[in-house]
């Protein structure tokens, strides 16, 4: 299985706070064998509300990447390809960075791991029933 994991996830990883914000992702990575992407996107994302001082990521931003690599996560750089995917259905969310996340999905065949009310339900997030 191919996974592309939100911002939201992305910081609980680098929180080391994963098992308790998302325990059944944490039960799926023990059952499967899984592929998990980061896209620079959200790697992009967190670094402008960090630097507004919305959140913390708990590590220094020129850090981030390594330590998701380090994690066996790999980083998905954003290409024209996904600048220009459409996306159907269309998603919920007006946020482009959600939107550039499914765009990812779209061409690159992966699946999105969210807790994102809007998101949770579209046919390219990960549905409910394998993180039962």
């Amino acid at each position: 299985m191919r996974l592309l994991l939100d911002s939201h996830i992305l910081l609980s990883i680098s929180l080391r706070r994963l098992p308790e914000v998302f325990p059944a992702f944490a039960h799926l990575l023990e059952r499967r064998h899984t592929e998990l992407w980061a896209s620079a996107a959200s790697l992009w994302e967190i670094a402008i509300k960090s630097r507004l001082g919305k959140l913390d990521p708990g590590l220094p931003l020129d850090a981030l990447a390594d330590f998701y690599l380090s994690a066996g996560i790999r980083i998905l750089d954003v290409t024209a390809r996904h600048a220009v995917a459409a996306v159907d259905p269309l998603p919920v969310t007006r946020d482009p960075f959600d939107r550039m996340l499914l765009a990812q999905c779209e061409v690159e065949g992966l699946r999105l791991v969210t807790l994102d009310g809007l998101l949770v339900d579209h046919p390219l997030a990960l549905s409910r029933e394998l993180l039962a």
